[in-house]
């Protein structure tokens, strides 16, 4: 995720669809509406599935159709159960295989009714299930072959060494850095206002065309939209789906922003060494390289989703860090309320048993309990900031812009008054609006 000035880019949205299993029958929900009632499974029973991918992750295995962008993680009994049944082996014939090679017994008729409630099921015997329309996605004219040059193991070479060129420039150059004033390039604060603002989008939209172009290499459809991630307005984009391909394709994907970010800043640099100091072509420069650093800063936010929370998720093998943190911070405040309203010493019984990372495997415990901290810490640390910092700056400028505003004033204390309250207010606006658009979408999702 990268914040400019307010419009911020996140980083591909990829693991909200995904579940953890921990048995054959996957604890999962597909994304979209559900299939309607299957017929009735019996022993001699046999499906046709949809075009699945399969993925081998430590001890699990991930299963997902891309079509749909729908995902499950699923034990080494479940990937081999969805191998019998794709292979044209009959309900019955799956459990005497699964139970010869394991010793084990399984009821692979809830686990059909399982994959089509996922979607990962076309017949069911001679009936169809129906099957839910597959998101849009964006660009759809891209094609994975279009931009296959996106995921070339030279490209972060070629990055890697356009930055090491401006290091070593900034290195000889000290005076290049960018500082505040930098973006203050002309003396009408309009002008400065409206153009940071342009130039903010456009990088952001930049930064998420990357995640879309290398995901869409990959095979996955992707959709960019825009979200809010606590007081931050975020353009993200969603590739859910690239959990299925290889680990050098996933990180280059969540890193793709980033990446494009630092190319952006680093051609800048080169670009900014000849030019006199001074010029207006040197101060628009600078202000463009500090616009294209602010948003490197932000990537650490871990604890909003940013592209470093995606590669972090990655790295510790967790299938849903935040959401998986969030519930253990919450059972944490809960008991600490507890104990603190019952006075009682220790840990009441049955409490280790509330705890939801209990059931998570023990490298994804330590991990979701370490970014507990973080996430509470660091959600903390930025709402008190918006509270303290930016909430008042903004009403402040608010404030300021409408007296500014009438007859009394100049051509050019109108106009600046307007442009404040078009993009400082519509910004917060938009925010608003998003913020209510996917709260309902998220609600009318739990209730289907």
């Amino acid at each position: 995720m990268t914040d400019t000035a307010g419009p911020a880019a996140d980083a591909s949205e990829a693991g909200t669809s995904t579940s953890t299993g921990t048995d054959i029958d996957p604890d999962a929900a597909a994304v979209g509406a559900a299939a309607d009632g299957p017929p009735r499974i019996t022993p001699t029973t046999r499906v046709l599935l949809h075009d699945l991918a399969v993925r081998r992750d430590r001890d699990e295995w991930i299963v997902g159709r891309m079509a749909t962008r729908t995902f499950v993680a699923l034990p080494a009994a479940g990937a081999r159960a969805v191998e019998l049944l794709g292979a044209g082996l009959s309900v019955g014939r799956t459990e005497e295989s699964l139970r010869a090679e394991t010793g084990e017994e399984f009821d692979i008729a809830d686990f059909v009714g399982d994959l089509a409630a996922l979607g990962f099921v076309a017949r069911i015997g001679d009936h169809a299930v129906p099957d839910a329309e597959p998101p849009r996605a964006s660009l759809p004219w891209l094609r994975p072959r279009h931009v296959r040059l996106a995921l070339h193991p030279v490209l972060p070479l070629l990055v890697g060494a356009l930055l090491a060129a401006a290091v070593v420039v900034l290195v000889r150059r000290p005076d290049l850095l960018p500082g505040y004033r930098d973006l203050l390039w002309s003396r009408h604060g309009s002008v400065v206002l409206l153009s940071g603002a342009a130039a903010g989008w456009t990088l952001l939209l930049a930064h998420e065309l990357a995640h879309l172009v290398t995901a869409r290499a990959a095979g996955v459809p992707g959709k960019m939209r825009l979200g809010t991630r606590l007081q931050f307005l975020v353009m993200q984009t969603d590739i859910s789906g690239i959990e299925l391909a290889p680990r050098r394709h996933r990180l280059t994907a969540y890193l793709a922003g980033i990446a494009l970010n630092l190319s952006v800043a680093s051609s800048l640099v080169l670009a900014l060494a000849p030019t006199e100091p001074g010029t207006t072509a040197h101060r628009l420069l600078a202000a463009a390289l500090l616009l294209a650093l602010l948003p490197l800063p932000f990537q650490c936010m871990v604890f909003t989703r940013t592209d470093l929370y995606f590669v972090l998720q990655d790295l510790t093998g967790c299938r849903d860090l935040y959401g998986d943190g969030l519930a253990y911070a919450r059972y944490r405040a809960r008991r600490s309320v507890r104990t603190v309203r019952t006075a009682r010493r220790g840990v009441r019984a049955g409490d280790r048993d509330d705890d939801p990372s209990a059931r998570l495997p023990a490298h994804e415990r330590r991990a979701v309990r370490l970014y507990s901290v973080v996430l509470m810490v660091g959600t903390a640390a930025c709402l008190t900031f918006m509270a303290a910092v930016t909430l008042p700056v903004d009403i402040a400028l608010l404030v300021r812009a409408v007296r500014g505003l009438g007859p009394g004033h100049d051509l050019a204390g109108n106009a600046d008054a307007v442009t404040v309250l078009v993009v400082l207010g519509g910004v917060n606006v938009l925010w608003l609006v998003t913020w209510w658009r996917n709260r309902r979408s998220r609600r009318s999702a739990g209730a289907t």
